[in-house]
């Protein structure tokens, strides 16, 4: 592996993780391709000359064993493993999908961060966590994936105040209405009639190598720049609440 440029991605295995891996192979990174779904990110990996590593974000010891596998030159850490599940109103919410939110959005990219945390600081490194534009305010259904994307920004925002001294930025990069294969399939537990309504009457919803172009983009900046944070919003979609949505 590249001793300067070696990236992980978490939740490589689709969507906007596939797509920031093949970003950052494309810009020289090596890229250490992380997700469960070990087959697709095999595939991935031999796509781009990277490195394919099984990763559950929610289980303390496939963490570490993952770690041990990744090189002490890693200088890049994309969190993108999560996912938003259920999108009932609070008084019929299943908590359990709630606590599998959080599992994965807000303790499983805090873990991560931890375990590596060392690497990156020693190698002038940065971290980027793929929130979304649901930690801005709430909406109808979405107090569960709207409050875990909130407390994912709150642990990045932390980080950059804890980490001000250190050698390493933290970035959060919040899409709007992404179209991707699974994403919304996910949230409607298959349902692909509900899946298709979400984006129906937008013209051009962002895709998952518009979100990923903005990662490259912010891993290729001078070592002294530091992208707080940065929305991405199809033009369709002014806010979180208005979307123009045409026929």
């Amino acid at each position: 592996m590249s001793a300067t440029r070696t990236a992980v991605v978490t939740g490589a295995s689709s969507g906007i993780g596939a797509a920031t891996a093949r970003a950052l192979a494309g810009d020289g990174w090596t890229v250490v391709c992380a997700a469960r779904r070990v087959d697709r990110i095999r595939e991935l990996a031999s796509e781009i000359d990277g490195v394919a590593a099984e990763l559950d974000v929610t289980d303390p010891t496939s963490v570490r064993a993952f770690v041990d596998d990744v090189p002490q030159e890693v200088s890049l850490l994309v969190n993108n493993a999560g996912g938003a599940f259920g999108q009932e109103p609070v008084a019929e919410a299943d908590l359990g999908q709630w606590e599998r939110m959080y599992a994965t959005n807000v303790i499983g990219a805090t873990r991560v961060t931890q375990a590596l945390l060392p690497r990156l600081i020693a190698n002038t490194g940065q971290i980027v966590f793929v929130t979304s534009t649901a930690a801005d305010g709430p909406y109808e259904g979405g107090a569960g994936y709207c409050g875990a994307k909130a407390a994912e920004r709150m642990v990045a925002g932390a980080m950059r105040l804890e980490l001000v001294d250190q050698p390493v930025r933290v970035h959060d990069v919040a899409p709007g209405m992404v179209r991707t294969e699974e994403f919304a399939l996910t949230r409607y537990d298959g349902d692909a009639e509900r899946a298709a309504k979400v984006y129906e009457g937008v013209a051009e919803p962002l895709v998952a190598e518009d979100v990923a172009e903005t990662i490259r983009w912010i891993a290729s900046l001078p070592r002294h720049v530091d992208i707080d944070r940065l929305t991405v919003r199809p033009r369709a979609q002014a806010a979180q609440h208005k979307v123009s949505r045409q026929g």
